[in-house]
């Protein structure tokens, strides 16, 4: 069963989809994971969907949502601020847990990419938030933005585009808007995974904002809640290095693994081991 729901953050309206097992049992309550999308993106991508079907099946609750400015929620289009989706997400928990069917005191977050890196930040802040799970995340903005645009003609480039975006706010009193290949290059073969009404251009803000993000800072302080990290060993996306880093600064319980028969996207692949190690690390760590 879906329900649209919506709820406020910052005073803005955030559109969300919550889902509850067809078979659940009627007065029990139901623990519930948050699925963040990725960059740029909203509810309606596989890799919301996907995992929100996948839970269910699993007996959780899920709830996916549209971050501020994304989707159908509200918010300045296309500018997408690290700390405010951290915001937003911890809307989200106080929402979970004014609802009935929801166990308030057993609610986790699954994010992919750009999602994944707020939702180590949330759980790293928020300790109502029992879980953390990150898939094809990021702890360091300015590292991460270094891996995506290797060498000196490249970086160059990039650092260029945030001084001229400072610059440009500063003139025009606006922002100047870039294009989200030039943000975080993705090769030609993996763009159909984008879902539909995924932003094309983003504010220059958004960049420094991603730049600036260190999750990094944070992940430490879920222990002793559990953490699971996954990522393509051969992710063209976001550097493999980034879950490395976040393994290395966090506190046990936590479990890196890496895939080598998934892209960035891999909870949209078919037949990868990614949903059984899910399933199998939920059972110990997180059981529905």
């Amino acid at each position: 069963m879906k329900e649209r729901v919506t709820f406020i953050s910052d005073g803005l309206k955030i559109s969300g989809d919550l889902c509850i097992p067809d078979n659940a049992p009627k007065g029990k309550k139901l623990a519930c994971i948050m699925v963040l999308h990725g960059f740029g993106s909203n509810k309606t991508s596989d890799n919301v969907k996907g995992p929100c079907q996948m839970l269910n099946d699993w007996g959780f609750a899920a709830l996916g949502f549209d971050m501020r400015g994304c989707g159908d929620s509200e918010g300045t289009r296309a500018n997408l601020i690290c700390m405010e989706q951290v915001a937003d997400t911890r809307s989200a928990v106080t929402f979970l847990q004014s609802r009935p069917e929801i166990d308030a005191n057993k609610i986790g977050v699954l994010g992919s990419s750009f999602g994944a890196a707020v939702a180590v930040y949330a759980a790293g802040v928020d300790p109502r938030i029992g879980a953390c799970i990150s898939s094809g995340g990021w702890g360091n903005g300015k590292i991460k933005f270094q891996g995506q645009h290797p060498g000196a003609e490249a970086w160059a480039k990039f650092t260029k585009m945030l001084d001229d975006g400072k610059a440009y706010r500063a003139k025009h009193g606006k922002s100047m808007m870039v294009d989200r290949y030039d943000i975080v290059p993705i090769p030609g073969n993996l763009r159909h995974n984008l879902a539909e009404k995924s932003h094309d251009e983003f504010t220059a803000e958004t960049a420094q904002s991603m730049y600036d993000f260190t999750a990094d800072d944070v992940v430490g302080n879920i222990a002793p809640r559990p953490l699971l990290l996954l990522h393509s060993s051969v992710d063209t996306v976001t550097p493999t290095e980034q879950s490395l880093r976040m393994f290395n600064l966090a506190i046990q319980p936590k479990d890196l693994h890496l895939f080598n028969e998934t892209n960035h996207f891999m909870f949209s692949a078919t037949g990868s081991r990614v949903k059984t190690v899910l399933r199998e690390w939920l059972d110990m760590y997180f059981p529905a």
